[in-house]
């Protein structure tokens, strides 16, 4: 049974723990040792880049290092120990950060028939100018499209918000970036005080994850040389926001493309076509690799991190939940469009225009082929052994290439 928030004051406690986390969230992305982490040009992560892999392999060739890639300079034993337990504290900080806001934006989403009786609710309702154009002797053709176009609006206002933030990532204004994820992140969770329409709250839930994957990815600190391991740092907290939002999405399973449904020859399929997608996007920006060669240990570890960590979490939060739930409300070509077009964006800290717009060209792919599939493993595997190519068999081989 759902509870009902008929109190005021029980609403404004919500959305003070609302801000509150978020907040808590922003200052672990701005503070001092995170700061230093977030820069895309030492970020590990697929939408940040990874610059500071191909300085170092680079210098290392030059210097004829063998030794393994270092992505952090020497310090004395007790300030590594001081810098370990800070990262230790900002990652607590940060996952409960995330616990303490997806826990108050369910108590107050779950309240949204309590709400519906709160005076200044409704009248902030008829705030909405859309709502100015309805008329008593519209049809119900007119009302449909009255609707529709208001649905459209209210899905552009975040499109067009996070467009803005990972703009300025791209252009290198890193500080005001994260801020307007912050805006826009406390924006969507208070939207249902206002907004009614339960489409729009799934809409907004789906939308809310983007944001939140480039705050984890900007706050969470660097405890290991290895860049690989950074992935697991990011997506595996990613999980717990990811798990709740498909819950309270309330999908079916063959909506959200998790079926067994043809899952071996899908398998065989994902390898080749994962190369040819990775030796594009390595023509394209040139990555450095993640491990120090190919052995079958380094392998197997870059295919789980990739897999499992990346690959699953980013195709179930743009593909199952952010593509089928726009696909509901708009259409299959429309919502195609805006997922690719934002998971391109995503990828705006390498710095490339060429990289936005061939990972967006990708996700429009990965888009068409989850939607003819209907199977979250096969995408998944796929984006995964594309990253497999990019960062671990390309830079090795072709770097032994003249020309590369």
């Amino acid at each position: 049974m759902q509870k009902i928030i008929n109190s005021p004051k029980k609403q404004k406690e919500l959305n003070f723990l609302i801000i509150v986390s978020v907040l808590i969230l922003a200052l672990l992305v701005i503070s001092p040792e995170a700061t230093a982490n977030s820069n895309p040009e030492f970020s590990g992560s697929p939408e940040m880049g990874s610059v500071s892999e191909q300085v170092d392999t680079k210098n290392q060739e030059e210097t004829g290092d063998s030794e393994d890639i270092l992505t952090s300079y020497e310090k004395p034993e007790t300030l590594q120990k001081i810098s370990q337990y800070i990262n230790m504290i900002y990652t607590a900080g940060g996952i409960g950060a995330v616990a303490l806001f997806l826990l108050a934006y369910l108590r107050t989403t779950s309240g949204d028939s309590g709400l519906a009786k709160n005076p200044v609710g409704n009248s902030l309702r008829y705030l909405n100018p859309l709502k100015i154009l309805k008329t008593e002797g519209s049809e119900k053709t007119d009302q449909e499209k009255l609707e529709a176009r208001k649905l459209r609006f209210l899905t552009a206002v975040p499109v067009l918000s996070i467009t803005l933030a990972e703009l300025l990532i791209f252009s290198g204004r890193m500080g005001a970036a994260v801020w307007i994820h912050i805006c826009t992140l406390i924006a969507l969770s208070l939207s249902n005080i206002v907004l009614k329409d339960p489409e729009i709250h799934k809409i907004y839930q789906a939308f809310m994850l983007l944001p939140i994957l480039r705050l984890i990815n900007l706050s969470m600190p660097i405890f290991y040389d290895t860049t690989l391991y950074t992935f697991i740092f990011i997506y595996g907290p990613l999980a717990i926001p990811v798990v709740v939002i498909v819950l309270h999405q309330r999908d079916s399973l063959e909506q959200m493309g998790i079926t067994l449904k043809h899952v071996v020859p899908y398998m065989f399929l994902s390898v080749p076509l994962g190369f040819v997608i990775g030796l594009g996007e390595y023509l394209t920006i040139k990555t450095g690799y993640l491990i120090p060669d190919l052995t079958f240990t380094n392998m197997f570890k870059l295919i789980i991190v990739m897999v499992f960590f990346v690959g699953l979490i980013e195709e179930l939060i743009f593909r199952s939940i952010l593509q089928t739930r726009l696909k509901n409300a708009l259409g299959m070509w429309e919502a195609l469009l805006i997922t690719s077009f934002m998971f391109g964006l995503m990828h705006s800290g390498y710095g490339t225009i060429q990289e936005i717009l061939y990972t967006g060209f990708v996700g429009f792919i990965m888009g068409l082929a989850f939607y003819k599939t209907k199977s979250l493993p096969f995408i998944a595997v796929l984006h995964g052994f594309v990253n497999v190519f990019l960062f671990g068999i390309l830079p090795h081989q072709l770097s032994l290439w003249p020309g590369f």
